[in-house]
C-alpha cells in the first residue's frame, strides 16, 4: 500500500505515523481524511545534545521506512517532518530551537538522504494548523487562524488549504503581539506580550500565586472557575481579556472566517470559550465576527499535518521539495 512517513518532533518526544497516500487531500472534493496505518512514539533524547536528537530523528524515520516496506509491501513514497522553533521551510532548515539546542540544521536534506525519498519540513504549529484547517475544526473554511494555547502561544494563518509561513518564517507569531504595553517582560525582549498573560503557563503561574499553591496549574484554575471561586474568576478573566485583545488585533489584520483555539487551555471547554466569545464580541466594531471553535485533532494535529505535507509532495504542490 502506498504510504508516507509523518513525524512530529516536540521538546521531549516524537510522534510518528505511516499515513496512506492513495488520495491527495489537497485536491480531493471533498478531501478524504488520512488513513493512519501505523503509529509510534520515541523520546528525542535531548539530554544527549542536539546532534544526538538529529540522529534519533533520522534513525526513527529509517525504522518507520523499514516497517512500511515489511508490512505494506513497499517503502514510504515521501516523508513530512514537523519541528519546533524557527524553521526555514523554503530551504528545509531547522534554524533554531531553544528546547532542542540546534541551530541551522539542514534537516530536510539529511532526512531525504537517509530515506531516499522527497521530504517536506514544516514548523510544528503551522503544520498542526494545516491539519486543523484541512481535516479538523477549520475544514471548509477558506481563511482561518489556528491558535494553540500551551506553554507559549503561536498561530497558523490558513489561506485556501495552505498555511502562510511569511517572508522569513515568522508569520503567525501572535503570542508576541504586545497586548499590555510596558507590562511583564517576555524572553523575546518585549514587554507585555500576549503569551505572558494568556498562555497555559501564564495562567498556571498567576493561579499558583493567587491560591498560594505552587503546584496549582491552569487546569486547576479552570476547575475553580467552574465552581465559582472569585479569585479564579479574576485570574481567568484577565487571561481571557488579554487573549481577546490579541485575537481582535489578528482578526482586524487577517479577517479569518474561523478562529480555531487549541492547546492545553482549550481543554477547559466552555469555561474558556463562552467568556472568550463574549470578550471578542464586545471588542469588534467594523470587523466581521469569525466563528470561534475548539481545535478538533488534539495532540495528533502535528503528526497529521506532517502527513499532509508529505502527501502534497506526491502531488507536486510544493515546489521546494527535495529528492535525493
Amino acid at each position: 500500500m502506498r504510504h508516507v512517513i509523518a513525524l512530529d518532533v516536540g521538546g521531549t518526544g516524537m510522534k510518528a505515523a505511516l499515513v496512506g497516500a492513495d488520495t491527495a487531500l489537497s485536491g480531493g472534493t471533498p478531501p478524504r481524511p488520512p488513513v493512519l496505518l501505523h503509529r509510534a512514539r520515541r523520546a528525542t533524547g535531548r539530554e544527549r545534545g542536539p546532534d544526538a536528537v538529529v540522529e534519533t530523528i533520522l534513525g526513527f524515520a529509517a525504522e518507520l521506512r523499514a516497517y512500511g516496506a515489511e508490512h505494506y509491501g513497499e517503502p514510504a513514497a515521501a516523508a513530512g517532518l514537523a519541528v519546533p522553533g524557527i524553521v526555514d521551510e523554503e530551504h528545509g532548515i531547522a534554524v533554531y530551537a531553544a528546547n532542542l539546542g540546534w541551530r541551522d540544521v539542514p534537516l530536510r536534506a539529511l532526512l531525504a538522504d537517509r530515506l531516499g525519498v522527497p521530504v517536506a519540513l514544516g514548523h510544528d504549529v503551522r503544520t498542526g494548523g494545516l491539519a486543523e484547517g484541512r481535516i479538523g475544526a477549520g475544514k471548509g473554511a477558506d481563511r482561518f487562524l489556528f491558535v494553540p494555547l500551551g506553554t507559549g502561544i503561536a498561530g497558523a494563518i490558513g489561506v485556501d488549504g495552505r498555511v502562510e509561513a511569511g517572508a522569513h518564517g515568522f508569520a503567525g507569531e501572535i503570542g508576541h503581539v504586545v497586548v499590555r504595553p510596558g507590562g511583564t517582560p517576555c524572553p523575546c525582549g518585549q514587554h507585555g506580550c500576549l503569551e505572558r498573560y494568556a498562555s497555559a503557563s501564564a495562567v498556571s503561574e498567576a493561579w499558583a500565586a493567587a491560591c498560594g499553591d505552587p503546584e496549582a496549574d491552569a487546569a486547576d484554575c479552570a476547575k475553580a472557575v467552574a465552581s465559582g471561586d472569585p479569585n479564579a474568576v479574576r485570574v481567568w478573566q484577565e487571561a481571557v481579556d488579554a487573549l481577546a485583545d490579541g485575537l481582535v488585533t489578528a482578526l482586524t489584520l487577517l479577517d479569518p472566517r474561523t478562529l480555531i483555539i487549541g492547546g492545553g487551555l482549550a481543554e477547559a471547554g466552555e469555561v474558556l470559550f463562552q467568556p472568550l466569545r463574549d470578550a471578542v464580541r464586545r471588542r469588534v466594531t467594523f470587523q466581521k465576527l469569525p466563528s470561534i471553535v475548539p481545535a478538533a485533532l488534539g495532540d495528533t494535529a502535528g503528526c497529521l499535518g506532517a502527513g499532509l505535507l508529505a502527501r502534497d509532495l506526491l502531488n507536486h504542490t510544493d515546489p521546494t521539495e527535495v529528492t535525493p
